[in-house]
C-alpha cells in the first residue's frame, strides 16, 4: 500500500472504539445525554464531544461484554442499583485502565457500587452555611479543592443537592469538601439542631489498579440548567480527564 493511500486511510478511519465514551441508561436515569431540556445532559454531551471523544450509551447490563472498547463510563443520576456482577465488571474495567465518572442524584441506589470503591454517602444532602446561592443552605458554592487536573482554571464550582463523601482508604481521596460549619437534616426538621457541623465531601478521586475514577456528590453540576461559567470549565476538564 503506499503512503498516500494510507494516509488518505487514516485521516478518513472513524472514531476508534478507545474514544467512545459509555453514558449508562440501564439504571433508571432520567436526565440524558440526547435531551435538551434544562435537567438534561446535552450540554455535558457536547463539550465531551468537542474534546474529540465519541459519545454511546447504554441500556443492557454492564457487562465485560458492554463496556469493551470503551475508553470511559459515565453513570449520572441513577435510580436503580447495579446488580453486583455489574458492580464487579466496573470495577474490572477501571483496573484494566478504564475511566468512570459516578454523579448522584439520590444516593442508595449506588451505595454498593460505592463500597466497591471504597467510598461512603451521608444518609441525606448537605446543608451548607458559607457560599450560599441566593438563602438555599442545598445550593451553594464549593471553594475547598485539592489540586487536581479537574480543577484546572477553576476556584469553585456550584452544587444544587450534593451526598456528602468520604473515602474509606488511601487508594480515595476527598478533592473537594465543604466548609466547616455544613450539616445533614438528619430528622428533617429543617433546622440544625442535635446534628453535628463538619466539612463533607463533594467529590472523591481515585484508582484501581490501571485505571481511576472520581465520584460526585451531585449530578445537577453537569445538567444544561446548571452548566455555565466555572460548572461549564469543570465540565470541559471532565472530558479531558476522560479522554
Amino acid at each position: 500500500m503506499s503512503i498516500i493511500v494510507l494516509a488518505f486511510l487514516m485521516m478518513t478511519a472513524p472514531v476508534m472504539a478507545a474514544d467512545r465514551v459509555l453514558f449508562d441508561n440501564g439504571h433508571g436515569e432520567r436526565f440524558q445525554v440526547k435531551e435538551q431540556g434544562p435537567l438534561q445532559l446535552s450540554g455535558l454531551a457536547g463539550v465531551i464531544q468537542g474534546a474529540g471523544l465519541e459519545i454511546a450509551t447504554v441500556d443492557q447490563p454492564l457487562s465485560e461484554a458492554t463496556l469493551a472498547g470503551a475508553r470511559a463510563l459515565v453513570i449520572s443520576g441513577a435510580f436503580t442499583p447495579l446488580h453486583p456482577n455489574e458492580i464487579e465488571a466496573v470495577a474490572k474495567f477501571i483496573e484494566n485502565g478504564g475511566r468512570v465518572a459516578i454523579m448522584l442524584h439520590i444516593a442508595p441506589p449506588m451505595a454498593l457500587l460505592l463500597d466497591r470503591l471504597e467510598v461512603r454517602h451521608t444518609n441525606g444532602v448537605i446543608q451548607e452555611r458559607e457560599n450560599v446561592i441566593d438563602g438555599d443552605l442545598l445550593n451553594f458554592r464549593v471553594a475547598r479543592l485539592k489540586e487536581h487536573p479537574l480543577f484546572q482554571g477553576v476556584n469553585d464550582f456550584t452544587v444544587h443537592g450534593a451526598w456528602g463523601l468520604i473515602n474509606r482508604a488511601d487508594t480515595a481521596q476527598v478533592i473537594a469538601a465543604t466548609g466547616f460549619q455544613a450539616w445533614i437534616d438528619l430528622d428533617l426538621d429543617q433546622k440544625q439542631s442535635k446534628e453535628e457541623t463538619a466539612s463533607f465531601g463533594v467529590v472523591v478521586a481515585g484508582t484501581i489498579g490501571k485505571g481511576s475514577y472520581l465520584v460526585f456528590g451531585d449530578d445537577a453540576i453537569f445538567q444544561n440548567k446548571f452548566l455555565e461559567g466555572n460548572n461549564r470549565i469543570l465540565a470541559a476538564n471532565l472530558a479531558a480527564w476522560l479522554k
